[in-house]
């Protein structure tokens, strides 16, 4: 194909459906989205979308070529995002993703980190859904749960999530303390508000506690922490960070069958890079001081 500027506006065309939205994503004037997706189809002689009222719709022949471009665009992307991980300074931007549970371990070592090379950005991501390394999304993964087999990747082993059953002081001066699973009856508990969470805290407490119990719900595992702090109920934190806090009480001690273990991970043709291999080596050094069992 003669110009890839023409084959990537119909890409955009075709996932907004108008051309108004390809316009504002490629921020160009709407005119040359017209120019450009009539152009492409002089050039190959063949209808790649019909025109209705509502916008633009790929035809069988527009949905086979586009289909090419987002490969191609897909590849493009990869490839902006291995760049950018090279070089042999720890300079731009350094992308770390994580369990929003570590922030509080994280984030500290980051900024030491980042204290250590002035011409860092940290970039610190904690969405709930898996970033995607082979196209440069992040330069390190912090996992939880089993290995993760994505190809391409190098994982590495880096402790475990340890939780254990806590209340707040407070709740238990009012309410009392559970000795074991067959006292729960009475008690309100704090649960995530997923019931698909692969968590084994969470899948262990749907099985022992019923349903009408759990009384606060959350979407993340620091704001269980917060909300038993709070005196919501009894709920799982981790060890590590349950351990420093007086107004926290130990109701059930972390099981076996609670732990996850945590895994770090990072693309291969990433993993070699100065900025990488440095950030590995500091942080692994940093972890042995959150006692999450390395």
């Amino acid at each position: 194909m003669d110009n890839w500027d023409e084959v990537r506006t119909a890409y955009h065309v075709a996932r907004a459906g108008t051309v108004s939205g390809a316009a504002d994503a490629l921020g160009v004037h709407h005119a040359t989205v017209i120019r450009h997706i009539d152009a492409l189809e002089t050039r190959i002689g063949v209808k790649l979308f019909q025109r209705h009222a509502r916008g633009y719709a790929a035809t069988e022949a527009g949905s086979d070529l586009l289909q090419v471009a987002q490969a191609t665009d897909d590849q493009f992307n990869q490839l902006l995002g291995r760049l950018k991980g090279r070089g042999s300074s720890v300079t731009g931007e350094l992308v770390v993703t994580s369990l929003a549970m570590l922030s509080r371990f994280l984030s500290p070592s980051l900024t030491r980190f980042q204290a250590d090379h002035p011409g860092l950005i940290v970039r610190f991501l904690t969405d709930e859904r898996v970033f995607r390394l082979e196209y440069g999304e992040a330069h390190v993964a912090i996992r939880a749960g089993g290995v993760p087999d994505e190809p391409d990747n190098v994982v590495q082993p880096f402790g475990r999530y340890d939780g254990a059953l806590y209340a707040s002081r407070d709740y238990v001066e009012r309410r009392g303390c559970p000795a074991d699973e067959t006292e729960f009856e009475g008690h309100d508990f704090v649960i995530l508000d997923n019931a698909e969470s692969r968590v084994p805290a969470m899948r262990w407490m749907r099985e022992h506690v019923a349903e009408h119990q759990f009384t606060y719900r959350c979407s993340t595992l620091p704001v269980i922490a917060d909300a038993v702090r709070a005196g919501a109920g009894l709920g799982f934190i981790p060890v590590a960070e349950a351990a420093d806090d007086p107004d926290l009480v130990e109701v059930l001690p972390s099981r076996p069958d609670w732990q996850a273990p945590l895994w770090l991970v990072t693309h291969v043709d990433l993993h070699r890079t100065a900025k990488v291999q440095t950030f590995l080596t500091f942080l692994k050094e940093e972890a042995k001081g959150w006692g999450i069992g390395l």
